[in-house]
Order: structure tokens, then sequence, then C-alpha cells
């Protein structure tokens, strides 16, 4: 291993970071994270910080669950890898599809699809979205609805759907046929509506305006995340998930639930969908699958689509997507081990808990520091801070104060995620009383110092 001068000066000499700029990595090298263990990390410089982040919405069990470390290790020594393309599979698939199934049958899923994380799932889902159509002789039904402000990843079907122009402008054109519903971002949207329950009201509204204008008949699905995480934790109203549910069912639509940040407890619910109530068509998830321990995701289906896959007997019907990587033994091994330690842990009750803490906290800062101008949460473990210049006109903090405070805060004990203007936080579902003490405390710090 090279030294800690060296390893800084050849960071970004060799390495394009996703999500930033080349030249800027190259002038400004970034934070090097050495070693991790609980809820807290630690830098090539020696400095540990509770990750409020939780990697990046995933490690829901923390860094150290030698558990699920111990599956993979014996999994890499007994099978490292095998194909599971049709012909050939693998005893922990076979268990881990049993697993998920049965872990969100509740939210009406009956089969699963293996993928190599959250992007692939979201490609997958709406691939799979045209075949089932087809497959009932409606192949015009190819267009799909989603929300602004949602993140679904940045393969070129995700982009497609992403709400956030930052992953389109740049590598458009992308998808034909992908069209934007208001966000229920209360906080900012087109109506100028701060009531939730109002504001969801209004965007049922502009969904049926859509369908009615693009044709039903035309569409094939539409997906949303349960609560948006990556646009800046927005939280819709109660009823908005059952409204946009209920359009799909009347008009034929497939509704996938983007589960990749949602699922396995973040929420305070196993499930986004089931915090809302809702049975989707369709899920997409990843991250906490195997708390980001081995890349997986999956696409899951219900009932209804599994029966027209399966009873169809033509050549049509067959699947002819997949990833190298699907099913990988080593991944599968991740998946039961860390579904086993999730459920055990009780990690949903623990993320409502210091959920609900984490977001009051946040809250009484807002009476402390000018520069909050909203924070969102208090649905499980995930939390947004709004920063603006000032409360009355919403204008944006500007970015140089933005990064001000975020090493301020982390100068004082605690990782947060810039994401606009907004302070993101998703920590592991494994957080005591005093780590979200120490993230508010940090957070204090850093407020300060803009």
């Amino acid at each position: 291993m090279k030294d800690i001068d060296d390893l800084k000066a050849m960071n970004a000499q060799n390495l394009w970071h996703p999500m930033g700029h080349p030249g800027e990595m190259q002038k400004n090298a970034p934070t090097i994270i050495d070693t991790a263990e609980g809820v807290t990390i630690t830098d090539i410089d020696g400095h540990t910080v509770v990750d409020a982040v939780g990697g990046l919405w995933c490690a829901n069990l923390g860094y150290s669950n030698d558990v699920v470390k111990q599956a993979i290790a014996d999994q890499l020594f007994k099978l490292p890898y095998y194909s599971a393309f049709a012909g050939t599979s693998n005893a922990p698939a076979i268990e881990a599809s049993e697993n998920i199934v049965n872990f969100f049958k509740p939210d009406g899923m009956a089969r699963v699809f293996f993928t190599s994380g959250g992007s692939d799932s979201v490609d997958t889902a709406m691939r799979m979205a045209r075949q089932y159509h087809r497959l009932r002789g409606q192949p015009q039904r190819t267009k799909f609805l989603s929300l602004k402000k949602g993140y679904h990843g940045t393969h070129f079907g995700g982009a497609s759907v992403n709400g956030n122009n930052r992953f389109r402008i740049g590598y458009e054109p992308l998808l034909p046929g992908c069209f934007h519903l208001p966000s229920p971002y209360a906080y900012r949207n087109p109506f100028n509506e701060t009531d939730p329950a109002k504001l969801a009201q209004l965007i049922a509204q502009a969904m049926e305006d859509e369908i009615i204008f693009q044709d039903a008949s035309t569409i094939a699905a539409f997906i949303m995340e349960p609560i948006q995480g990556a646009g800046g934790v927005i939280v819709p109203d109660a009823t908005l998930m059952p409204l946009l549910r209920d359009i799909c069912t009347r008009h034929g639509i497939l509704f996938i639930a983007d589960e990749v940040i949602c699922g396995f407890g973040r929420t305070g619910d196993w499930s986004g969908s089931r915090h809302w109530g809702v049975q989707p068509d369709m899920m997409t998830i990843a991250k906490g699958v195997t708390s980001a321990y081995f890349p997986v995701g999956a696409c899951l289906f219900s009932e209804k689509m599994a029966e027209v896959f399966e009873t169809n007997q033509s050549g049509e019907a067959s699947i002819w997507h997949g990833y190298t990587y699907s099913a990988h033994p080593v991944g599968m091994a991740a998946v039961n081990a860390c579904l086993s330690e999730t459920v055990k842990a009780d990690l949903k009750t623990n993320a409502s808990e210091r959920g609900t803490q984490l977001f009051e906290g946040v809250q009484k800062l807002m009476d402390e520091f000018d520069i909050i101008g909203n924070v969102r949460g208090g649905h499980g473990l995930m939390t947004g801070i709004e920063l603006v210049n000032d409360r009355a006109n919403k204008t944006p903090l500007d970015m140089a104060d933005i990064k001000r405070i975020h090493k301020a805060t982390y100068d004082a004990g605690t990782m947060v995620r810039i994401g606009g203007n907004n302070l993101l936080m998703s920590p592991p579902l494994t957080l005591t009383a005093a780590d979200v003490d120490t993230i508010l405390a940090s957070l204090r710090t850093g407020l300060s110092a803009a």
C-alpha cells in the first residue's frame, strides 16, 4: 500500500469518481475512507465520524455484522461464481429467492429476478413492463410516467424516468416516451400548494390529465419512490401513493414501487409500499438487501404478472434479459444472511424510533438557524435539511456556504451528504440514541460555520 500522501495525490489522476467533476476531483482531493466499524467511518488521516449517510442509503446493518461477512467468506471458498442463466443455478440463489418472496409477500410480491444493483433493477422493471403488455396483446403500451424529483438510477432507462435534470441534460436525448408529473414537494411546487393533502390531489389530477393526453392504452407503467430519497427526502401525504395506485389500476397501467432506498426498514416499515398501504405490481430493491456488503439488486413481480409470463407457452414469454452477476452465489449468500440479521435486529422499529429523534432534533435546530428553510423526514431514518439564504424567498444557500457547513459538520464528528442545497441523512438502521445526539451536535457546529 502506498503512503498517505501518495494516495491523496494519485486519487483522481487515474480514477474518475461517480457524481463529480473529474477536474474538480484533481484539484480538491476527496476524503479517503480507510476503515469502518459499527456506524462510524475513519478516514486515512485517522479522523473517526458517525456515518449519517449510511454509505449511500445502504449500510443498514452498519459495518460490523460478522454474520454477513462470514457468509460471504464461506461462499467465496465453496463456489465463488457460476452463471444463473437458464440451465444452471446455485443453492444460495434458490434459498434467497424463497426468502425475498416471503419477506415481500405482504406487498403482493410473488417472484424475484436478481440483478447487480438498483439501476439494473429499474431497467429490468421497465423492460418487463413492456414485455408483459406485449404478451397480453397490447404492444403499443410503451410509455412511462414518473415524478419529478424522483431518483431511479442512472442506466439509460432509469435516467429517462429520473426526475432530476442533473442526471439527464448531459445525456439527452434519452428514452422516448417518458413523461414526468409534479413532485409531492410541499416546500416548492408549481401549484404553490403547501398543504400536502391538497398537493396530493393536484398531482393525482395532473396524472389523470396526462394519461388522457397520452392515451392510457399507450402507457406501460408508472414508477415512484414511496419517499423520494436523493431528491431531498420528500415525504408525500399518506393519501398520494394510494391515489396514484388506484389511477394506474383503473387505466391498466402497471405500478412500479422503487424500494431501492425505502426497502428493508428505512421507512419504519419493511417497505415503503407497506408504509403507505399499497400493493404495487412490481418492486425494485437493492442497497439494504445486503447492507451493501455485496452488490445485489432485484426486481419483484406480483402473482398477476407472474401468471402472464408463466402460462404463455410461446417463445415471446422468454426473458431475454439478465446480467452476468444475476443471482451471483456470493451475493445470494449475503442476501440470506443479511435478511436474517435484518429481521432478527428488527431494524424497522429502531429506524422509526431513531428517525423520530433525529427529525425532531433537526426541527429544533431550525429554531436556531435561519438558513434552515425546510426540514423533511419523520417517517423512518431519513432526514433532509434544505438550506436557504432567506426563508421568505426560499433562495437556495450558496454552494460555497453549503460546502463549508458540510466540512465543519464532518470535522465535528459526522458525515452528511450534500444534495443540491440540501443536507441529506440516511444513517445505518443500527444507530443508537447517543449516535443521534452526536449527529445533532455536529450539525449545530456545522451550521454555525455558514
